[in-house]
């Protein structure tokens, strides 16, 4: 019997990075969903909290590299205030973002927005956005 590895590699340092990143031991999930019942953006979500959770606990980085979910999570806390095992996943997102962000790849690219776009957003918006979507 042999086993293969694909593209979605199985890392257990990925594993260690995102629990120290977040401050979280994405171990500890015991797969409830609760956290994706308290979310109000899991409709605009590649894959739910509780999927990104089981993903991470099992190291899947490829995976987790193509997906919006952590870039759609509103911070809320929801999820987290909820969680019966403590954990917060809203710190997790982050730290998925983190990663991504650490590697020079801005999610948005500001120089893209039209100069119509900027005038019509709050500034506040602007720069909340830029804080959580550019490297």
């Amino acid at each position: 019997m042999t086993l293969t590895i694909t593209a979605q590699t199985l890392s257990i340092a990925s594993i260690e990075k995102l629990n120290e990143l977040s401050g979280e031991s994405v171990k500890l999930c015991m797969q409830c969903a609760t956290c994706t019942g308290m979310c109000p953006m899991v409709q605009e979500m590649d894959y739910s909290p509780r999927q990104v959770m089981h993903m991470a606990q099992f190291g899947l980085v490829g995976k987790l590299a193509d997906i919006n979910t952590y870039w759609k999570c509103a911070s809320c806390h929801a999820c987290s205030v909820k969680c019966p095992r403590g954990i917060d996943i809203a710190k997790v997102m982050e730290a998925l973002r983190q990663q991504v962000l650490r590697k020079s790849k801005n999610y948005i690219e500001p120089s893209r927005l039209s100069a119509e776009a900027i005038a019509e957003m709050p500034q506040i918006a602007l720069v909340a956005g830029f804080r959580k979507f550019t490297s």
